[in-house]
């Protein structure tokens, strides 16, 4: 039976509601294995979104910890998007509650934390995996034998040896939420810019033992399965097997993320891929630059033409949502050589490119090219590129614009066949940073643009900017207009929609959105 008030709180701040902390569930689901079942019985996970305030979360917390004279311990999972936001929370309780005891866990504070703030506020920090080191810190703590080092080295247990978190899993959890599953752990692979980079090998868990879980949450109403496995189709055996297991359980819910190598697909895999109806899968294939030279200097391995194979396999042979990752500001990348490998990427046609900057993340090899390269980045999370060697700082902006009405555009699928248009010239990346500059001069923000200004925007910009005709512009535009489900009334469509049936969202618009809702 629960203590009340509970003597260990598990707490973090999510980006948003729909996403489920899967490393606090790991970690709760293993208090009884490594801390005793007295600590199971005392810990409770409590998870915010980062639209409440700071003040909001600390007082929540303060309310469940009461007026409990025993000790009391609260473990933060901190992260890149949360850092901010979770030290305003521990300062505000530690100044409430200098006795409760703050621990700290998570890729944002097992690197580099000498000097970050929000590790002097807290009382112990863990580094690295916290399912075995978190719960053993607790009973140590609760037995008044504290440890005498605040910095303590996590310890990462056998993968058989390991809990699942999966039952850790609410109802309201799998009725309304992303599932955040991982049927391996690590990344053989040494890309600089990324974490990853920084683990030994890649390990999986016993396929038997995972499809087990995966099939009770199955049982208990899971539909949306996102898999946080950095290679998932590095063992292709057991890639083949855990598709098969969700095509024997096909329905029309059903959702599977997964993040894919790009030059890895062998015809088993295709074979099991292409069984697929639409909706289901979505593949992250992370690009990242098509420039070999950068490749080697950031010592990412990629056969591009088996890249360039399979992405064109997937886009015409399969039914999966094909999300690509180009970062921008890599060392040695030009503007020019990102304009390169973006249209050689476009012309493959996945659903969409995600365009990212480069940011400079604690622990991560990048840092080795920072002199070289004259690189800086912002001191303040996430930490992007602000300039270097071959780019300035105003071309940075101008790619972050770029970026961000790309997403407004191409990535909500609501411009199909306007961008069709509106991609036409030269190149399709320099057409369309053409109209981002114009779109930029005339509004000056990237944020609040509805769509019918978009709409708006697109029929002058197309139309007096590109001379095209206003007859073939604004067709083009009525049909994605229509197609996307908007009710309001552009200027340019003013005594047109009100002539049409009301209309009727098509089947590539509604996966659009679908796929988005799980992001």
């Amino acid at each position: 039976m629960r203590l009340s008030p509970p003597g260990i709180i598990l707490a973090t701040l999510n980006a948003k509601y729909i996403h489920a902390s899967l490393g606090l569930r790991y970690v709760l689901a293993n208090m009884a294995r490594y801390g005793g079942e007295e600590l199971r019985a005392r810990t409770v996970v409590r998870e915010f979104a980062l639209t409440r305030t700071p003040q909001d979360v600390a007082d929540a917390l303060l309310m469940e910890l009461g007026v409990s004279t025993t000790p009391q311990i609260i473990g933060f999972g901190v992260y890149i998007w949360n850092v901010t936001a979770t030290t305003e929370v521990v300062r505000l309780l530690k100044t409430a509650r200098a006795d409760a005891i703050i621990v700290l866990g998570g890729p944002e504070v097992s690197y580099e934390w000498a000097n970050q703030e929000i590790v002097s506020l807290a009382d112990y920090l863990i580094t690295g995996w916290g399912e075995v080191s978190f719960p053993k810190l607790c009973r140590a703590l609760l037995r008044a034998a504290p440890p005498a080092m605040k910095v303590i080295e996590g310890e990462q247990a056998p993968l058989d040896e390991i809990e699942f978190p999966y039952k850790e899993y609410g109802d309201a959890d799998l009725a309304h939420r992303v599932v955040y599953v991982e049927a391996s752990r690590g990344c053989p692979f040494k890309c600089e810019f990324c974490l990853s980079s920084l683990d030994k090998t890649s390990k999986a868990f016993a396929v038997e033992r995972f499809l087990a879980e995966m099939n009770d949450l199955y049982r208990r109403g899971a539909r949306k399965f996102k898999f946080v496995d950095r290679t998932f189709n590095l063992k292709i055996e057991i890639t083949v097997r855990i598709l098969h297991f969700f095509l024997e359980r096909l329905d029309d819910d059903l959702f599977l993320h997964f993040e894919l190598i790009p030059d890895r697909l062998p015809s088993s895999l295709k074979q099991a891929i292409a069984r697929f109806p639409p909706g289901v899968l979505q593949f992250e294939v992370g690009i990242q630059s098509f420039n070999p030279d950068v490749q080697q200097r950031i010592s990412r391995r990629q056969d591009n033409e088996a890249s360039v194979a399979n992405l064109r396999w997937l886009s015409m042979q399969s039914q999966a949502h094909l999300h690509a990752d180009l970062v921008f500001g890599l060392p040695g990348e030009s503007w020019e050589s990102f304009a390169t490998g973006f249209d050689r990427l476009y012309a493959l046609g996945p659903h969409e490119i995600q365009l990212g900057i480069l940011k400079r993340l604690r622990g991560a090899p990048i840092a080795r090219h920072i002199e070289g390269f004259r690189m800086v980045f912002d001191p303040s999370p996430p930490y992007s590129l602000l300039q270097n060697c071959d780019i300035d700082a105003e071309t940075v902006r101008r790619f972050a614009r770029l970026a961000r009405y790309w997403d407004l555009l191409a990535n909500s699928g609501r411009f199909k066949r306007s961008m069709d248009l509106l991609l036409q010239g030269d190149t399709p990346f320099g057409a369309f940073a053409q109209c981002a500059d114009w779109l930029w001069r005339r509004c000056a923000k990237t944020q609040g643009l509805t769509p019918e200004f978009l709409v708006d925007a697109l029929f002058d910009y197309l139309c007096n900017e590109r001379a095209l005709p206003v007859e073939r512009v604004r067709q083009s535009l009525l049909d994605d207009y229509l197609d996307s489900g908007a009710r309001a009334n552009p200027q340019c469509l003013r005594g047109l929609l009100a002539q049409r049936p009301p209309p009727m969202v098509r089947s590539s618009i509604s996966l659009t959105r679908r796929q988005a809702r799980y992001g």
